[in-house]
């Protein structure tokens, strides 16, 4: 039965509910102990106990967190490219487990990168003059890092690459599409800011299923226009080879001859 006018929007609104919430919620189940850790972070008692509370999120992401938003994002590529109905809880972990190993070493090169920035930020704070203002330089290169990280979901659950070229594919189309990339992270900051001070409702139920719709549209569309682009290079250079030819080399490629038998050898 098919539902119109107001009833149909309220139908509609109510099925895209659903649908968000049991994926945030799956979401949320595969990496509970990233999430168990971070609920610590609410009350903590001292600030050594949040930061070896951090380090313990670090060190349990790429086995729980990277997986689980892997699988996460697999169901927004499905929704994203037209495929609204497909079943939730089905696709969810077929994603998780053919998205697993990969998810889970692309955590351990992020969770690398993030050591790093953290040891600098942390070298660079302490200095005065020119290296202190290289702290900024840090702290701008892990927006990026944290920008590449949604791109790697989305091309990693979208494209058969090896791991380390989506990390590096993610980083150069972090750097390629400025303006997608700041609007994707703008976009996802407002989800998390409203999920973490406004309404905490969301976290559990809605937060990363918005935040894996945010950002494999803003990485479809860039993904669109490269292949745009990529047609329209090779289309140059199928006429710059055709140019190339010779008149009659011209014509015996645009008209095959007729009535000509082949050469027998």
């Amino acid at each position: 039965m098919e539902f119109r006018g107001i009833m149909g929007g309220l139908y509609r609104i109510s099925e895209w509910i659903m649908r968000l919430s049991v994926i945030n919620v799956l979401w949320v189940i595969c990496g509970i102990p990233f999430f168990l850790l971070g609920l610590a972070l609410l009350s903590p008692a001292n600030v050594d106990m949040v930061y070896q509370t951090l380090f313990l999120m670090a060190v349990v992401s790429p086995f729980t967190l990277f997986p689980s938003t892997a699988a996460m994002f697999s169901v927004a590529r499905k929704w994203l490219t037209g495929e609204e109905d497909v079943p939730l809880i089905k696709t969810f972990f077929r994603g998780y487990k053919a998205n697993f190993v990969q998810a889970m070493l692309g955590g351990l090169i992020y969770m690398v990168l993030v050591a790093v920035l953290v040891a600098n930020f942390q070298f660079y704070g302490n200095q005065g003059g020119l290296f202190g203002i290289l702290r900024f330089l840090v702290m701008s290169i892990s927006v990026l890092l944290l920008i590449s990280m949604f791109h790697f979901f989305s091309i990693l659950t979208h494209l058969h690459m090896k791991t380390l070229q989506i990390v590096k594919n993610a980083l150069l189309i972090t750097i390629g599409s400025p303006i997608r990339s700041i609007s994707m992270i703008v976009l996802n900051g407002a989800v998390m800011y409203v999920s973490f001070f406004v309404f905490t409702f969301l976290i559990p139920f809605f937060m990363g299923s918005m935040v894996a719709i945010v950002s494999f549209w803003h990485f479809n569309l860039i993904f669109g226009k490269i292949q745009e682009q990529q047609q329209a290079l090779d289309k140059k250079d199928d006429e710059e080879e055709s140019d190339e030819l010779s008149e009659p080399e011209a014509a015996l490629a645009a008209e095959p001859r007729k009535n000509d038998t082949p050469d027998v050898k």
